[in-house]
């Protein structure tokens, strides 16, 4: 009985480690795949320019990341001034989904190339090249 006892402790501490660490390393991933879908899409408007000041569609296997699987974040374009390049693509997090309530929040590039992170209020400097990195801080879901 003292066995038992003492390895049920033992998998109690184990995961208690095991559990965060995994949610960390899930949650990076998640994050890459929001930044490399943003720059698909802007290769994508980079090699099929506008045409009459129509900013163009993003074809549907770009709407989303990741590319396979459960949705975790929607990618959308949005007009924005020349000073921004013409456009903003906005990789937000599916509400319900494991980033909701990430602290990296909406990853932002704009056609000139510019990266950004909004919750609220823009992140700063730090914060945003941790996120785009992966390495944002714990999320507060």
């Amino acid at each position: 009985m003292l066995e038992l006892v003492i390895a049920l402790a033992m998998a109690a501490v184990l995961s208690a480690y095991a559990v965060p660490a995994y949610m960390s390393y899930a949650a990076r991933g998640h994050r890459i795949d929001a930044v490399i879908a943003l720059h698909r899409a802007a290769q994508h408007i980079a090699e099929h320019p506008s045409v009459a000041g129509r900013t163009p569609a993003l074809p549907p296997g770009l709407g989303r990341a990741p590319e396979q699987g459960r949705t975790v974040y929607r990618l959308e374009m949005l007009s924005a001034g020349e000073g921004s390049g013409g456009y903003e693509l906005h990789a937000t997090p599916v509400d319900g989904g494991p980033m909701h309530g990430d602290a990296c929040g909406t990853f932002v590039l704009d056609g000139l190339g510019a990266r950004s992170n909004h919750r609220g209020a823009v992140l700063d400097g730090a914060a945003i090249d941790a996120c785009w990195a992966g390495r944002a801080a714990s999320s507060a879901v």
